[in-house]
């Protein structure tokens, strides 16, 4: 076969942007190998967040199964695996999720590195999907919404402008996020139109610096 007749290898751009996020600190650094950054770490971030899902999980009496899509270095899902009957939790990022699965352990708790946009995710009654999707195109975010459909719940997580602002405007995959743009992702509108049942606010955190606020979502979606 000559190199005409090869087939091009598809290339993984939002892969590579993480891996050089991680790899160069662009999300800062506390010593470790991997740093999901502030929003990962910030304690008036992180407390009330794990408090409120950990409540909505706990209120079942039948644990469910529960996919993490974008699980960072998992400062956050470690709070939340006791509460699942079965704990999945995915990134693109090969190496973090090698790292992961060697600093975590638990009978309930399982690590695979998938792209969420491109692959076939896991099956779970509730997926959560924490300040992931404001990374990435609007093109990747519908291949993402096109799959929620298959999960019970979805548990979403943005950092969104103050105030009224224009959503989903578009951005190249990587560090960045729309609020730069003064936009910030709304799922339920044009061009996403995710459809659900029900749609609940379950923490709203307004940020001390002025820059926006981490609006928790709980959507059902059947």
């Amino acid at each position: 076969m000559n190199n005409q007749t090869k087939k091009a290898k598809k290339p993984w751009p939002t892969k590579d942007a993480m891996e050089q996020v991680y790899e160069m600190k662009l999300w800062g650094d506390n010593n470790t190998a991997f740093y999901s950054g502030l929003g990962s770490h910030q304690s008036e971030i992180v407390k009330p967040y794990i408090k409120a899902v950990t409540s909505f999980l706990a209120s079942f009496k039948k644990s469910l199964t529960i996919c993490d899509l974008g699980c960072g270095d998992f400062n956050i899902g470690k709070n939340l695996v006791p509460y699942a009957k079965q704990y999945i939790a995915v990134d693109i990022v090969p190496k973090l999720i090698t790292y992961n699965a060697t600093k975590f352990k638990a009978p309930n708790l399982e690590f695979h590195s998938l792209d969420i946009s491109e692959d076939i995710l896991p099956i779970a009654d509730c997926v959560i999907i924490r300040q992931v999707l404001q990374h990435l195109s609007n093109d990747e975010v519908k291949n993402v919404v096109a799959k929620l459909a298959d999960f019970k719940y979805v548990i979403l997580t943005e950092h969104l402008p103050n105030g009224e602002f224009t959503p989903n405007k578009d951005i190249i995959s990587g560090q960045g996020i729309r609020i730069k743009k003064k936009s910030g992702l709304n799922l339920t509108v044009a061009p996403f139109n995710f459809k659900v049942k029900e749609e609940k606010e379950l923490l709203s955190v307004i940020l001390k610096d002025g820059k926006g606020v981490i609006l928790t979502t709980l959507y059902t979606v059947f």
